[in-house]
């Protein structure tokens, strides 16, 4: 059978609350309750942090179960959450998705004006690197240049590929901050490299 990553995020408005919101779910005092002896059977995970406690499961079925006896024993106790869901793991996306959708990072750096991906190619003259910065500026890339060294920023790791394949440079990760350190030559170029 196979088994997705579930979990119930109570949140309370302090953190006394979750600390004893986990007592009572480790002390189980009600034995006789069907539910909690088979989900004390599956050893659900517990945490916390801060003022909100996380009861994770292995499936749907588990955390509705684990959800009814969660807001028994919040009742009992006379606590009132400020928030009480039930979230599924979304492996691909990794995140809950209760969560909101975070961006791509390669999306990301692009909306700040950086690139994420960067082609370096290190020219034999200062003169050559000039003339390679000025193509690739005519043809669109957003380049920038120190002494020999030439990187052009692009926005797919596929797109600086095929540029480095035809410029016989180097493909890197780009971003706000690039560091290339060459044996007694340590250099920084700071800044962005937009397309």
């Amino acid at each position: 059978m196979a088994t997705d990553d579930w979990r119930i995020r109570i949140e309370l408005p302090d953190e006394e609350g979750a600390r004893g919101v986990l007592e009572r779910l480790g002390l189980a005092r009600r034995d006789a309750d069907e539910l909690a002896d088979e989900l004390r059977e599956h050893r659900l995970a517990v945490s916390h942090d801060d003022d909100t406690v996380f009861v994770y499961a292995a499936s749907g079925v588990q955390a509705e179960q684990a959800s009814r006896i969660i807001e028994q024993e919040l009742q009992d106790a006379g606590w009132t959450p400020t928030r009480f869901v039930t979230e599924r793991w979304l492996a691909e996306e990794e995140r809950w998705d209760d969560d909101a959708a975070q961006p791509d990072i390669e999306e990301d750096l692009l909306q700040r004006g950086y690139a994420p991906w960067e082609v370096r190619v290190e020219c034999k003259t200062a003169a050559e690197a000039r003339d390679l910065a000025d193509e690739l500026r005519a043809e669109g890339y957003g380049v920038s240049r120190t002494y020999t060294y030439v990187f052009a920023g692009t926005e797919t790791r596929e797109d600086a590929t095929a540029l480095a394949t035809r410029i016989h440079g180097e493909v890197e990760p780009g971003g706000e901050l690039v560091y290339e350190v060459q044996p007694q030559n340590p250099f920084a170029v700071f800044g962005g490299l937009g397309t």
